[in-house]
């Protein structure tokens, strides 16, 4: 019977979409045929006052790309934040979490103190990702990140390392006086499995020249996955929305991923990101709306065909914003996410960190079933709804 309902509730989604009125029709017939979206579409997306018909376009999208065993299912992951320092040499308006070298909020901390931080993590036999991002301090440049890796692999050997923006890639290699590619190999060797997203912001250059001037351009980040992906390791992608882009920048945004994408295939996930305003130099009349937010999920969804999953990272989105994002194309919530500094401390209010049984139940509550995956989406456990939550 339960199989019955959701034929019919899928079926009375094609019909509401299909329906003469219904402005974003011909977009829903190209999703069916499996073909791309263009700018001009995507524009139409986000200018459509019909959420509902954004969101069956979206989830009908991310529903065609997934095998059909797997289409309720949303990934979580066992993660660990680690942040080695925030004293950083950039300006970045947008940031709260950099501290000057002289400021008494400032810290830095040894290999030693970043192995003996985890180990006081009740929970560490069971992470499986150490997400690794920092400020750009030259006290640790690669030879700092080289010992890391190589320690925390000595003492928590089944912890993938995800580590290191584009940014930091480039900082270091500078510092070194080698190339990208040579700053890559090294840090593999010491332990790195895979890129986070972090450092793209906002590609377009008007953005960029407004609020990170001295950070690399869109197109050297773009350049710098690329360069990781063709040296075997897989990566991530971020936006991060609410900075005074325009959707046009937005969708131009994707549409460059979607063509890195093309060339050297090695993103694993996009991530929408949140801007928050406490504490920092951008202005909060550009924070984004509950719509926004999932107009940015849908048309990251609809635009990124070639990129397996998009994540509703519920540290910025929040919990219930989450929730509502997985009938917009959402297939990921992040994790448990021990230890996130960087967006609190420009204001979210989410918690610091998740359980395992909260994530668990903020799924299965919104009609979904658990994954919990490794880095790489490699499924280690699916929890089955319960005839019960609590």
């Amino acid at each position: 019977m339960a199989a019955t309902v959701v034929d019919r509730l899928d079926g009375l989604k094609e019909q509401y979409i299909t329906r003469p009125s219904n402005p974003l029709k011909h977009i829903y017939a190209k999703v069916l045929e499996g073909q791309r979206i263009s700018r001009d579409e995507a524009i139409e997306v986000y200018e459509c006052d019909d959420l509902l018909s954004v969101g069956i376009l979206a989830d009908t999208a991310r529903i065609l790309r997934t095998p059909v065993e797997n289409r309720d299912y949303v990934y979580w992951v066992h993660n660990f934040h680690i942040n080695p320092t925030n004293i950083c040499e950039l300006n970045c308006k947008f940031c709260s979490y950099k501290k000057g070298e002289k400021s008494p909020f400032a810290y830095a901390m040894s290999v030693d103190d970043v192995v003996d931080h985890v180990n006081q993590y009740s929970a560490k036999d069971t992470l499986s990702e150490f997400h690794i991002v920092s400020g750009l301090y030259p006290e640790q440049g690669l030879e700092y990140y080289v010992d890391l890796f190589k320690a925390l692999k000595k003492h928590f050997p089944h912890v993938h390392i995800k580590g290191l923006t584009a940014v930091e890639l480039d900082y270091f290699a500078k510092l070194a006086g080698i190339t990208v590619e040579e700053t890559i190999l090294t840090l593999k060797d010491a332990g790195l499995q895979s890129l986070p997203g972090g450092g793209a912001e906002v590609f377009a250059p008007r953005v960029r020249e407004e609020v990170c001037p001295s950070k690399i351009t869109g197109e050297q980040w773009l350049d710098i996955h690329g360069k990781a992906h063709k040296l075997g390791l897989k990566s991530n992608a971020t936006l991060l929305a609410g900075l005074g882009e325009t959707y046009q920048e937005r969708i131009d945004h994707a549409l460059a991923l979607r063509d890195q994408q093309d060339l050297t295939g090695g993103f694993m996930c996009f991530i929408p990101l949140n801007c928050y305003y406490e504490g920092n130099k951008i202005d909060p009349a550009h924070a984004q709306t509950g719509v926004e937010n999932l107009k940015n999920f849908a048309v990251s969804r609809l635009i990124l065909d070639n990129v397996p999953h998009l994540k509703a990272f519920w540290i910025h989105i929040g919990e219930k914003l989450s929730q509502v994002g997985l009938n917009f194309g959402v297939d990921d919530v992040d994790g448990t996410v021990v230890e996130e500094k960087i967006a609190h401390a420009a204001g979210t209010e989410s918690a610091e960190h998740m359980t395992k049984q909260d994530l668990l139940t903020m799924i299965w509550k919104a009609g979904k079933t658990p994954v919990e995956r490794d880095t790489t989406y490699q499924i280690l456990n699916v929890y089955p709804r319960p005839d019960k939550i609590d």
